[in-house]
């Protein structure tokens, strides 16, 4: 009875964010909802945060930025040709991009996000098998990795 009473009851014009409550007990939950919490300042992690903060600003050493800032620029001045490391760096950021733009395109479509499933769990368990599984193709696949780090590296 009493939410048919407060439904009939006329909506001032003045308070539009009434029309968006619902009459009777639920606004009463509503209410609590929207009440403002009591603030902690002297809580134990942010007393804990503070000593935190306080012991890294005393332990941090500009000789050590120094060191590693100085180490970066020698190992940037080493590299002979970057721009062919600056179009590697941005191709591999674009191939990022442009994967996860895929994946969410692919999303869209029902049954192809199972299928990929599938064979990607096809494809780990005959990984598995053929390379993991037993003694002599574990070697056989570090074989095969010691060659290819040695190419890559060039230390042929």
């Amino acid at each position: 009875m009493a939410a048919a009473a407060a439904a009939a009851r006329p909506v001032p014009l003045r308070r539009p964010g009434a029309l968006l409550r619902s009459p009777g007990p639920c606004s009463l939950l509503a209410s609590r909802v929207a009440a403002p919490f009591p603030r902690r300042t002297d809580s134990l992690k942010i007393n804990q945060l503070r000593l935190a903060a306080a012991r890294f600003s005393k332990e941090s050493n500009s000789d050590e930025d120094d060191d590693l800032l100085s180490e970066l620029r020698d190992k940037w001045d080493a590299i002979e040709n970057k721009s062919s490391l600056l179009l590697y760096g941005g191709g591999a950021v674009l191939a990022v991009w442009i994967s996860l733009v895929v994946v969410r395109a692919l999303d869209s479509v029902p049954l192809l996000p199972g299928l990929l499933e599938l064979v990607g769990l096809s494809y780990s368990g005959w990984f598995v098998y053929r390379y993991l599984l037993f003694q002599e193709n574990r070697k056989e696949l570090a074989d095969n990795l010691d060659d290819l780090k040695k190419r890559i590296t060039g230390d042929e």
